[in-house]
């Protein structure tokens, strides 16, 4: 059954980690289910032990090093290197012997996103001109654009001489009416934005800028990073289609010097030229992104509680890489938790079955949004027969001093349950003798989503930011990987408290 969150009651740590009351002496068959219980009990803790034990601070070295890997590009939400990433999950699972956890018997719940790009084919710029001349002119490397003159639009005239952009000519442009039109000239007196905005408010079409003394580097080197970061493929932000954007478009110094040559001298502010342009941006919505989450199942084996599913998430995904070809690795964020879940994975190999049925949930684009988790929750899916029960997530669990862990929701939250008590009572074992709240981050990952939408009992686990959170220094060299292992062995100790008949959260 779904505990919701209006369910949650106090009671708790004691009733999780304690057996059932033990059962009166006169009755034979209750002593022989207490019996039986008790034997099950001894194997579960023989179970536990070996679990344990398989959680190596080098295996989960040897993972995080190929995970957050340079090769990995950074695991952006949708990339290639993202699906490698899946699959390798994917492997491990099937080798461990995990059940598909998504439909139609595969590891993988699909889920899609509007996602917004450069359509190349339909985004160029034509240029007519005297004695013939046709130039058909490609944006990143012929012109460049500024990131405000990215959208979806087409604009197509004749143009008139605007001199050096300087105030004074652009106010006299304006008075001539430069209505339906470009505007071209020489960017020697400055084309600041309030200028740019005064032609766009006179209705002109665009604004074709010819490198000058306010140049300072060649032009394709000012704006080619804009360039290739606006043609990358991403999520569009709820679906939102980019504005029609004003055209302020620069050209190269190569071109600029083809245009000129071509140019009567003494032209004046307002005069037309003989050259007509024909542009057409078209960056906006295509088509949906497809991503996965990875979901694998470890049946329990009791007739009656194996039903009930725990889910442990984490997000595998982070931030890409920058088109100069800085790699944003993520190895703590949330590589660590990517990893922590494949040793929790091998670790319930080990152990067999528990009496509940355990979930491992790696869900996509968390970076974007908490998108992944909210697109499962939103619409979840578990085979027949299973429930979700509650929901433990970590993440950015290898860094940090090694005694210090991070959790909520805490007393002092409105989600506060007995799942978070049961982190606090098995925490010194491993070693964490520090406890500190996480709530300042409880809607900051993916746990936020299994309360918010399915009303579960959750708990986060989590180490806190650091100096390299979200910057390319977030490397495998720096994780703590024995704070990593212990973390995992706490889970899995929280696995087996959730064991009892009747958890009351």
């Amino acid at each position: 059954m779904i505990f919701t969150a209006s369910t949650l009651v106090a009671p708790l740590c004691a009733a999780l980690l304690t057996s059932p009351p033990s059962t009166p002496m006169g009755n034979p068959a209750q002593k022989t289910a207490t019996a039986v219980r008790k034997a099950a009990d001894r194997g579960a803790a023989k179970g536990l032990e070996a679990a344990l034990e398989t959680i190596s601070a080098d295996e989960i070295r040897s993972d995080l090093y190929f995970i957050a890997s340079d090769a990995m590009k950074g695991r952006d939400s949708p990339s290639p290197q993202l699906k490698i990433a899946a699959r390798y999950i994917r492997t491990r699972l099937m080798r461990f012997g995990f059940e598909p956890g998504a439909q139609e018997g595969s590891y993988f719940y699909e889920w899609s996103y509007p996602q917004s790009g450069l359509d190349e084919s339909k985004t160029f710029l034509k240029v007519a001109g005297p004695d013939g001349m046709n130039l058909d002119l490609r944006v990143g490397s012929d012109y460049f654009m500024g990131q405000r003159s990215y959208g979806m639009r087409t604009a197509t005239g004749s143009s008139v001489w605007a001199g050096a952009f300087d105030r004074g000519e652009v106010a006299d442009l304006i008075d001539s009416d430069v209505s339906g039109k470009w505007v071209i000239g020489v960017n020697d007196g400055g084309l600041s934005s309030k200028r740019t905005r005064d032609l766009e408010g006179a209705g002109a079409l665009g604004v074709i800028v010819l490198p000058g003394k306010k140049n300072t580097k060649p032009v394709a080197e000012s704006y080619a990073r804009v360039a290739a970061n606006m043609a990358r493929t991403r999520l569009s932000g709820r679906g939102r289609t980019p504005d029609k954007s004003f055209p302020v478009i620069h050209l190269t110094e190569r071109v600029a010097a083809t245009l000129k040559s071509s140019m009567p001298k003494g032209m004046k502010v307002g005069d037309p030229t003989a050259f007509s342009f024909d542009e057409s941006c078209a960056r906006g919505k295509i088509d949906d992104a497809v991503m996965e989450n990875v979901c694998g199942i470890w049946p329990g084996s009791d007739p009656k509680l194996k039903g009930e599913v725990i889910i442990l998430s984490a997000h595998y995904d982070h931030v890409g890489h920058r088109p100069d070809g800085t790699i944003f690795n993520g190895a703590d964020d949330n590589g660590s938790g990517t990893c922590g879940l494949l040793a929790i994975a091998e670790a319930l190999k080990e152990y067999g079955p528990m009496r509940r049925t355990v979930m491992l949930m790696w869900v996509s684009a968390e970076e974007k949004g908490l998108l992944g988790s909210e697109a499962w929750c939103k619409a979840p899916y578990l085979p027949e027969g299973l429930t979700a029960l509650c929901n433990i997530n970590i993440d950015m669990i290898g860094r940090n001093a090694g005694n210090e862990l991070l959790i909520t929701p805490t007393k002092d939250h409105e989600a506060y349950s007995a799942l978070t008590k049961v982190v606090e009572a098995n925490a010194e074992s491993e070693g964490f003798t520090k406890i500190k709240s996480a709530d300042a981050y409880y809607g900051r990952s993916d746990q936020y989503n299994f309360e918010k939408h399915m009303g579960l009992p959750v708990a986060f686990l989590f180490c806190d930011v650091h100096e390299d959170y979200h910057k390319p220094t977030d490397t495998p060299d720096k994780i703590d990987y024995d704070k990593m292992r212990r973390i995992c062995r706490l889970v899995m100790k929280m696995l087996e408290a959730l064991q009892i008949d009747r958890p009351k959260f």
